[in-house]
């Protein structure tokens, strides 16, 4: 799998099919080439959504969306590079990792995880989730627009259907058991090799059993487990892809958790993405902590 040039880490696509690897480093090389054209010629004319779940800003047509990398691509650093990580999912819906280098949107770099939808191979909705502290609390609050001018609507359902019924499926059984606190109950959907991440809290946990004791540990601490919580939108396939999140409780009402699943379609690996920069570092601490095993 080709990469951005000058970005010497490889993408890793072994949760996505080769066509949806394809379009998005085409993608991901246009926007770090500075081709405005050429990114845009992989958008949808409409539907045609672009959000920041972190920072508000609201793209809601092609037109919007040119204009704001017209805007951005000129005052970009030399050899500054957006760039993919880890894709999942299929043409029609998808989770990416990916990383925009300092300079792009701000002086820090930014590790996001982008829901994209597609339609016949072009973009029509994306939304990116990332982690304010990472970016730096300060750098966070000179981009950011006003809580009450964020978007209401994500655009999800301009995209209704574009999803598979395996991930569909694994989904729904996740949420339900997080929704309750049931960590034993989400346990029971992993591999036994299945790892679990959440970025903000830096936290890393092996194997189902940990794993469900983590989230029954932590059930009123982090933003997708717990009676508030929901999906918005899931995205993938067989493969991988995963889910946008909401929580009507605590400070953090929004997130993404990527998803890879294995041939029986258990969940290999999970990736929880959400702005930490919404809690304070008490909250964090409390993470970390009941990540100890005893």
């Amino acid at each position: 799998m080709g990469q951005v040039p000058g970005i010497h880490s490889a993408v890793d696509a072994s949760h996505a099919t080769p066509a949806l690897a394809e379009r998005l480093v085409r993608y991901f090389r246009c926007k770090s080439a500075q081709d405005l054209e050429g990114t845009m010629a992989l958008f949808a004319q409409r539907p045609c959504t672009y959000i920041d779940a972190t920072l508000g800003w609201d793209l809601g047509s092609w037109a919007e969306i040119h204009a704001f990398f017209a805007q951005y691509m000129p005052g970009w650093p030399a050899h500054s590079a957006s760039y993919p990580v880890r894709i999942l999912g299929d043409l029609r819906s998808a989770v990416v990792f990916f990383t925009d280098t300092a300079g792009l949107f701000g002086p820090s770099e930014l590790r996001l995880a982008g829901a994209v939808d597609m339609r016949s191979g072009l973009i029509t909705r994306q939304v990116d989730y990332w982690d304010g502290r990472h970016f730096g609390v300060d750098n966070l609050a000179s981009l950011q627009v006003p809580v009450d001018q964020f978007p209401t609507d994500f655009g999800e359902t301009t995209v209704r259907g574009s999803t598979s019924a395996v991930m569909r499926g694994v989904v729904h059984d996740l949420a339900d058991a997080l929704h309750r606190g049931d960590g034993t109950a989400a346990a029971r959907l992993f591999a036994p090799g299945a790892v679990f991440e959440d970025a903000p809290a830096h936290i890393r946990i092996e194997g189902p059993r940990s794993i469900g004791d983590y989230l029954t540990a932590t059930a009123e601490l982090l933003p997708y487990v717990g009676m508030g919580a929901g999906v918005r939108h899931v995205l993938g396939n067989e493969l991988g892809g995963g889910y946008e999140f909401t929580s009507a409780s605590g400070p953090v009402p929004r997130g993404i958790i990527g998803l890879e699943l294995d041939r029986w379609r258990q969940i290999s690996r999970l990736t929880a993405v959400w702005d930490g920069s919404l809690v304070d570092d008490a909250v964090l601490l409390s993470l970390a902590e009941k990540a100890i095993e005893r």
